[in-house]
């Protein structure tokens, strides 16, 4: 994995920015501590940071340009199938002169152009420069795993892999009221949109071409299924022996490396399968896990181990106590350039620093709950679809449970706060019961902003509409929205900024493309029924998982923000980023609906205070850096 960055001036304004190249390039060391190059032309500059993966030699550096000197690219990301790409463009009188699957990938568009897109499996996000049209053309992979922010005003086109990259080039820094408000919902900010106005991220599996006066083309060339096909109703059987082969096939491209390789291995069903599958074709697999000292609930290293020793890898097991997670808040804190609140990220992020140590790529589980219905939510979406006695006796019992103390930090608590959200939730459609559960922070609408335009309200609910347009009577219409909007803007994230803060590359078997459209041809009863999540996962790879893992339900990972805000972080939250003075002074946020939520934090009964006070503190954390 890499940073890129470039520029395309459209006129003699524009060009006094191609400067700016070289700290737009520094930005992004961490993604690629093993090297830089920059490319300048008239009107175009391109910076690359190096984290060597696939050919480690100079010969293999970027920007990288073809023999002629016409064509230009900037990579991220890897290309597994470019071995079999290069045999074909051998066959077709090419030549080359390094063993990269940048340069394959160049070569495959100077001869497809942007078809070259339906070739390459992969994770990517690349611009290519034609010095002879003055044009550049910029793609993103199909599911996002990799990132591309941009930025055009009449003068240039700006692009980078972080938004930190991007603002040095001197880019406007006016929050986007809408996606602000859509960030206090979901904790993150989904794309195409970013918190800065005119700041854009490059859609999953699309691509864009300029030209050298601004004129933009967009276009879509891969899509997931929206419906299932439904082509393996009649043979379970079946089905299972394809998705073995098609995953198995998966992680055996993704093992393709000239650098030490290993797995995450958290004890979950998703990280243990392809575990299994990498070490039937790795002499000696590294696999990776971290345990919570002072968190016994959410350890699941014991689980691991059981999978490690069941396929003999060389297993290491990070064991973290409160403290760790701590001092390493402000690390996670400073490295994010847009508001992103999910707490996991600190330990994905130390999981990261900790691995790294020992390889420079890791293969993880990411995407297999979005295919297969591995959710909480999804379980409780299917009771909600085919309401039983039960269902109703819960959706009736909702002004008690209402009433009653929540909490993430305690069982019962967590108990109650789920019955309280699947009650509440039994009430909506479907797309509104949709959005209620994919609420993290919790804030009414109004409740939290001093003002809210009437417009920005209305594109905020044209924005919504636009996220959940996809659901409908079919169950895998859920999936297909949590692929777009919770893999895409919140997992795929997490996983790629904390492993590219440690220099890390993390690859995701899960989301090959053959994988993931035979997925969606599956009928959702394959997947999830009233017994058990994940089903047709579980019973294909049931041989190659230890006994103890099947029954078990998914485990997540709560941070223990609660402590640490009623001590360690509280005089940061009372007399500095949540300051009544600083608030009044910011004017952003309603003071007496901060003041509340101070108080409801430190009494018995704090509820969803703590995830409000969490995804707060990560803007204002990042708006004292970015925008004050």
């Amino acid at each position: 994995m890499c940073g890129i960055t470039g520029i395309l001036a459209f006129n003699e304004e524009g060009t006094k920015h191609l400067s700016n190249i070289s700290a737009a390039t520094y930005a992004l060391l961490k993604r690629g501590p093993d090297g830089e190059g920059i490319y300048f032309n008239k009107n175009c500059a391109l910076g690359h940071r190096r984290l060597s993966i696939i050919d480690t030699s100079n010969a293999a550096a970027q920007p990288f340009s073809d023999p002629s000197k016409r064509y230009t690219i900037v990579f991220n990301g890897e290309i597994f199938n470019y071995r079999s790409l290069k045999k074909v463009l051998e066959q077709k009188g090419y030549t080359f002169r390094s063993q990269s699957d940048t340069e394959v990938l160049l070569t495959l568009y100077i001869e497809y152009k942007e078809k070259c897109l339906e070739r390459l499996d992969g994770e990517f996000a690349f611009a290519i420069y034609d010095k002879e049209t003055e044009t550049m053309f910029l793609a993103r992979d199909r599911f996002g795993i990799k990132p591309l922010y941009y930025f055009q005003d009449e003068d240039k086109f700006v692009f980078a892999s972080e938004l930190k990259s991007l603002l040095e080039f001197g880019i406007l820094r006016q929050i986007d009221k809408v996606a602000l408000q859509t960030y206090f919902h979901l904790n993150y900010i989904p794309a195409p949109y970013s918190i800065f106005e005119h700041v854009l991220k490059l859609d999953a599996g699309s691509f864009m071409i300029l030209d050298n006066k601004g004129n933009t083309t967009k276009c879509t060339y891969y899509s997931i299924p929206e419906i299932a096909t439904s082509k393996q109703e009649n043979n379970y059987e079946t089905a299972k022996k394809e998705l073995h082969q098609l995953l198995e096939e998966s992680v055996k491209n993704r093992l393709v490396a000239d650098v030490p390789l290993g797995t995450f291995l958290s004890g979950g069903i998703d990280s243990s399968i392809i575990t299994a599958l990498a070490a039937k074709h790795t002499q000696k697999l590294n696999t990776f896990s971290i345990g919570y000292k002072d968190e016994p609930l959410f350890d699941e290293t014991s689980f691991a181990q059981l999978v490690a020793k069941k396929h003999n890898t060389e297993h290491t097991v990070f064991s973290l106590s409160n403290n760790d997670l701590y001092e390493n808040l402000h690390t996670v804190l400073e490295y994010i350039d847009e508001p992103f609140a999910d707490s996991s990220a600190l330990a994905v992020n130390i999981l990261s620093m900790h691995t790294k140590k020992h390889v420079t790529v890791a293969l993880s589980g990411d995407g297999a709950d979005e295919l297969f219905a591995g959710y909480n939510k999804h379980a409780a979406e299917l009771k909600a679809r085919h309401s039983g006695f039960t269902t109703k006796l819960v959706k009736a019992s909702h002004p008690v449970l209402k009433q009653l103390p929540k909490s993430r930090n305690t069982k019962a608590g967590n108990k109650i706060r789920q019955l309280e959200k699947f009650a509440e939730g039994m009430k909506l459609s479907p797309a509104e019961r949709y959005w209620q559960w994919a609420k993290w922070s919790g804030f009414k609408a109004g409740e939290l902003f001093r003002s809210i335009v009437q417009g920005d309200q209305q594109l905020f609910e044209q924005r919504k509409k636009e996220l959940l347009k996809h659901i409908n009577a079919d169950y895998n219409s859920v999936l297909h929205t949590d692929m777009l909007l919770v893999l895409e803007n919140d997992m795929l994230v997490k996983i790629d900024r904390m492993s590219m803060n440690q220099s890390l590359e993390v690859r995701v078997p899960f989301l090959d493309q053959k994988v993931v459209d035979f997925a969606f041809s599956l009928p959702a009863h394959f997947k999830i029924d009233g017994e058990q999540r994940k089903k047709i996962l579980k019973e294909t790879f049931a041989k190659e998982l230890p006994l103890e893992l099947m029954g078990r339900g998914k485990k997540g990972f709560e941070v223990p923000l609660l402590k640490w805000f009623r001590t360690d972080l509280r005089s940061m939250i009372t007399n500095e980023l949540l300051d009544d003075q600083f608030i009044i002074e910011q004017n952003i946020f309603n003071l007496s609906t901060i003041q509340q939520l101070k108080k409801q934090l430190m009494s018995s009964n704090p509820n969803d205070a703590v995830e409000k006070v969490w995804a707060l503190i990560v803007f204002q954390f990042w708006w004292k850096k970015y925008c004050n």
